[in-house]
């Protein structure tokens, strides 16, 4: 296997390039919603498919496209990822009708859900076993940033091109990432040929299948709760859930390991905590810019240097909290967690036409929670993953953000219409009440102990 000696941080640089594409366009969209919106004359349960089916795509896209990569290597498809990806930043402004953008930005989170799980893959192969944690460590940053900065970088862009421009952004990074990756990164070695039918076992196309009928259903039930009530779709999502548990648990190689889950309690928790962590988080990331465009007529700039606020606190605690979970355990930074978005929430019923900077201090309240817990959390996750199991472990716990991404935007699809008003805002603060809540008596009951997980089991 080639190892990146020479012209190493080229060769990061590169990866990492292509790899922030799935994280950035997962946030910029969120200032850009008001004005799709408004393009297309949708109301906000319409146009949020542009959010959950982005996060489906890939919540099921990156285990997929893992094991693709070892097949066909890892290189090939990196570069198809971006080619992708490229396809879709062009044809997606071009789209005459929403039915075509929504088809843009599956293609689009396909091609960029692909282009991370390669990335990784391809450092791990070529990077030298000493640099490699530092190499990855850049790659988590870079999303991370990308992620919370999405939103204010979205909004300058909009006020400069319109909404199409959050899609024209990415042909840089994509040329660049492409164009380097091209030569600097080494060929795929060939390897001994693998039958169809053991890529498709490998793949776990039913329990991809059921898993993807099963949150659709729900979603469109959710979505569609206003027009009426359609119980054979809620039917349909709750018994592809239920066929999905009973397949899962007998499948050699599942999309989710429920055997896991069933094993290992604390795992578990983590799990669940972690979901409603998102869901609150982001309801909030897609929630308030809409809020601030259309309840409080904010330009689009002004509504990302709003969000600013809560970026910037989610960052930096993100940085500082390592140190104090090294020292006192993640008990105690869980339970922070959960108690400052119970409080953000909670203060969030009386600030809907406050003064900017008591929005804004609201926000770095919710902002600091989240990445407490987002640390903690995935702390907590490495600590009670079974030595054998970590990669999968890393991969649910992914997979969990995801869901509670597609939760958020159903939270928001139930209570925004076509305008977003105080009142809407004052509805969406009581369900993350009872969310946050809700996760705060699972952290006190289950995080007792300061120092709980800090020890393997």
């Amino acid at each position: 296997m080639t190892k990146v000696k020479k012209g190493s941080a080229i060769f990061i640089a590169t990866i990492a390039t292509g790899t922030i594409l799935n994280p950035l366009n997962s946030s910029m969209m969120a200032l850009a919603l008001h004005s799709i919106q408004n393009d297309y004359q949708l109301s906000f349960a319409t146009v949020s498919w542009l959010i959950s089916g982005f996060y489906l795509v890939s919540a099921i896209g990156q285990p997929i496209s893992g094991k693709i990569g070892d097949l066909i290597g890892r290189k090939k498809l990196f570069l198809t990822g971006l080619l992708i990806a490229a396809l879709t930043s062009i044809g997606a402004p071009l789209a005459p009708a929403f039915a075509l953008l929504l088809l843009m930005r599956l293609l689009q989170a396909a091609g960029s859900s692909s282009v991370y799980p390669s990335g990784v893959a391809l450092v791990h192969d070529h990077v030298p076993h000493e640099k490699q944690a530092t190499s990855l460590a850049i790659l988590a940053i870079s999303a991370s940033v990308m992620t919370a900065f999405g939103p204010t970088v979205g909004g300058f862009l909009i006020v400069w091109g319109g909404w199409q421009s959050i899609f024209y952004v990415n042909l840089p990074f994509i040329l660049f990432s492409f164009a380097l990756g091209w030569f600097v990164i080494p060929r795929d070695v060939k390897k001994k040929e693998i039958s169809f039918k053991t890529v498709i076992a490998r793949l776990d196309l039913t329990g991809i299948a059921l898993f993807s009928v099963g949150m659709i259903s729900l979603l469109w039930f959710l979505l569609t709760l206003e027009e009426a009530v359609n119980y054979l779709i809620l039917i349909v999502g709750i018994v592809c859930f239920a066929i999905l548990i009973l397949h899962e648990w007998r499948s050699g190689q599942p999309f989710i390991d429920v055997r896991l889950l069933k094993h290992n309690h604390k795992l578990s928790v983590v799990y669940l905590l972690f979901i409603l962590l998102n869901i609150d988080n982001y309801c909030l990331f897609y929630g308030m810019p809409s809020y601030f465009q259309s309840g409080l007529h904010l330009s689009v700039r002004i509504s990302g240097a709003m969000m600013l606020f809560m970026s910037m606190a989610s960052v930096v605690v993100s940085l500082l909290c390592g140190r104090w979970i090294e020292h006192r355990g993640t008990s105690m930074p869980i339970k922070t967690s959960t108690m400052l978005t119970v409080l953000g929430s909670f203060l969030l019923l009386f600030v809907s036409d406050s003064a900017f900077w008591v929005i804004s201090a609201v926000l770095i309240i919710l902002g600091a929670g989240y990445g407490i817990g987002n640390v903690a959390l995935q702390a907590t996750m490495l600590d009670a993953a079974p030595k054998d199991a970590v990669g999968t472990s890393s991969g649910l716990f992914q997979t969990c953000r995801f869901i509670g991404s597609i939760g958020a935007t159903a939270v928001l699809g139930l209570i925004f219409g076509k305008t977003v008003t105080q009142s809407h805002l004052f509805e969406l603060s009581w369900v993350l009440i009872v969310v946050s809540g809700i996760a705060l008596l699972i952290s006190l009951f289950f995080f007792k102990n300061t120092r709980f997980y800090i020890q393997k089991n």
